[in-house]
């Protein structure tokens, strides 16, 4: 029996997560039942038509700065240095990219219209935030996620519209934000091999408080 949510903002423990992760379902994605649940380890994610699901998985992916991989490839690609990166310039136009881009073995987007809107509330108070890297005035890659103001960046998507532009995007991040910690939630062969790996809930949770 999954915790269904009601208006009242809270979470059941941890310790009732399901074993695929998930520890409630419903409610609504107002600011600050997103924020609560962010700032408590915990993440929506669902399809168009279904109720809102939420994780607290039992692995969590993260990336330590200190652990980044950037390949001899990659490298070069930075060197060559043919892109411009913002941070918060299209928030709007790198969310919308993330929900509109064709991902191998997906059916659709996660990203609903109601998501859409929720992030787009979350950038406006601060919280949300996007990189993006542009080519002859063209975006043609970035990532998004939010802010937990305490050294966290929640990874949600990322995008390319040219080869490597993500990573470069992701790479930016990790190198120039300050962060401590980068939450990138479930496993990911992609970000896996830049250096993330898979760490218990508990020391995740730690890790936040």
């Amino acid at each position: 029996m999954y915790y269904w949510l009601e208006e009242h903002i809270e979470f059941p423990s941890h310790e009732y997560a399901s074993k695929e992760g998930i520890i409630a379902l419903g409610g609504d994605l107002s600011s600050e039942r997103l924020i609560f649940a962010y700032q408590n380890g915990i993440f929506p994610w669902f399809n168009e038509g279904e109720p809102i699901v939420w994780y607290s998985p039992e692995e969590r992916m993260v990336l330590f700065p200190e652990n980044l991989k950037v390949s001899k490839s990659m490298r070069q690609v930075l060197r060559k240095s043919d892109f411009e990166i913002t941070e918060n310039k299209a928030f709007e136009e790198v969310i919308l990219a993330c929900k509109k881009i064709d991902r191998k073995d997906q059916d659709g987007t996660w990203i609903t219209d109601d998501m859409f809107l929720a992030y787009m509330e979350l950038h406006r108070l601060g919280y949300a935030k996007s990189i993006e890297v542009w080519k002859e005035n063209k975006l043609v890659g970035g990532l998004y996620g939010v802010d937990l103001g305490n050294g966290v960046f929640c990874g949600e998507s990322m995008f390319s519209k040219a080869s490597n532009m993500s990573k470069v995007a992701f790479i930016h991040l990790v190198q120039n934000s300050g962060y401590e910690l980068i939450d990138c939630q479930v496993h990911n062969d992609h970000l896996e091999s830049l250096g993330a790996n898979e760490i218990s809930r508990a020391e995740f949770l730690a890790f936040l408080k």
